[in-house]
């Protein structure tokens, strides 16, 4: 062991220099004087990249002929047999309740019955949209739909 292989236990702690001389004095790497030197700094960017950041200003986005109007969401007949007793109501709560559709994905939307699956059971079908098939299906079975 020699003194010139002797190393220090911890840092030498050195504060900043300030200045000319430092990594950040004078002007803190912002250049001289004007907009750019100003705390905040925001520019008004250039028109291309403030057509890119506001993209509703163009109209519709990516596509203009998607439609606005929210879809309802689809319920098969055969899952609807498979969570209804006989003579019950089938309305959007009931629905939710028996847990067929989440109560997150219906708030705001309507639901609709399609005609997918076997239907026997006698159900009344209460504030939901229908279609054609579903609609022959609870009708040769004995429900009714209001």
């Amino acid at each position: 062991m020699q003194l010139h292989t002797l190393k220090a236990k911890t840092k030498r702690v050195t504060s900043q220099q300030v200045g000319r001389g430092g990594k950040r004095g004078k002007t803190s790497g912002k250049g001289t004087k004007g907009q750019n030197a100003r705390a905040g700094r925001k520019k008004r960017p250039e028109l291309r990249d403030f057509i890119k950041r506001f993209p509703k200003l163009r109209g519709r986005g990516v596509s203009p002929f998607k439609s606005r109007q929210v879809k309802p969401l689809a319920v098969n007949l055969g899952s609807v047999e498979a969570m209804f007793a006989l003579g019950e109501v089938v309305n959007k709560d009931s629905i939710i309740s028996k847990g067929i559709v989440s109560a997150k994905k219906a708030k705001g939307s309507t639901i609709k019955i399609l005609g997918n699956g076997d239907f026997t059971k006698k159900l009344s079908f209460e504030g939901v949209l229908v279609s054609e098939s579903a609609k022959k299906a609870i009708e040769g079975a004995g429900g009714s739909i209001k």
